[in-house]
């Protein structure tokens, strides 16, 4: 579904991504990994368009999509949820999520039945202001916004961060339920080792824009990506 081809990416003079490669699947969740600072963001806003990048391909859904507007790519099917959620805080929970709209055809445009059993808690608070909510419960907006988009590729920037234990296994249980309908692509940029350990099919370890080490499920072994991601 998604083939991210050598790709880097340039701020000014600074070169943020260096010959990026990772792929993500139907059904399946592809983890990127890594320190602060290594090039995840610029990768995840790269394939959605908001950084152009300089050299290799972004393919979708077999369509080259490395020349496509931000707004064309949602078109598509990206979703995105961007570190540090990026509510909107002056409306309420259910205009932030009616802000999904916008990719959607007029006939779609209605709030997924799946948005509120995996989050129960913005049913209730549907007409709360979105700055109110708790950062844990602004997660969950964030997530639930993207859902509204009917995504076939979900990407995930840090959605743990800052986040309470008991939210953090809402999240982890609704990626899991996301990726057992099996037609929609995760890709999880994460720190929280245990966490995607737990959910990810692949797994790429970024350092300085690069990917320094890459395994899938079946040879994966925490200790070594522990490793590759303290380089």
């Amino acid at each position: 579904m998604l083939n991210v081809d050598n790709i880097s990416l340039y701020y000014s003079a600074a070169q943020a991504l260096r010959g990026v490669s990772i792929v993500a699947e139907p059904g399946k969740v592809t983890c990127v990994l890594g320190r602060n600072g290594v090039g995840k963001t610029s990768l995840l806003r790269a394939m959605v368009g908001q950084y152009p990048i300089a050299g290799g391909s972004i393919v979708f859904d077999g369509t080259d999509i490395s020349q496509l507007k931000p707004y064309e790519r949602a078109r598509r099917g990206i979703g995105f949820v961007p570190q540090g959620r990026e509510i909107f805080p002056l409306l309420t929970v259910e205009e932030n999520l009616k802000t999904g709209f916008g990719p959607l055809k007029r006939a779609e445009r209605n709030i997924p039945d799946d948005v509120f059993s995996l989050f129960p808690v913005l049913q209730s608070m549907l007409g709360r202001r979105g700055g109110d909510l708790s950062g844990g419960q602004q997660q969950q907006l964030a997530i639930g916004r993207a859902l509204v988009t009917r995504p076939k590729l979900l990407l995930l920037d840090e959605p743990t961060e800052g986040i309470q234990p008991s939210i953090i296994k809402d999240i982890g249980r609704a990626i899991s339920y996301l990726r057992s309908l099996g037609n929609i692509a995760i890709v999880l940029v994460e720190q929280y080792l245990d966490f995607a350990c737990e959910l990810g099919d692949h797994f790429a370890v970024m350092d300085r824009g690069a990917v320094k080490f890459s395994c899938d499920r079946g040879n994966l072994d925490p200790a070594q990506i522990s490793r590759a991601m303290a380089l």
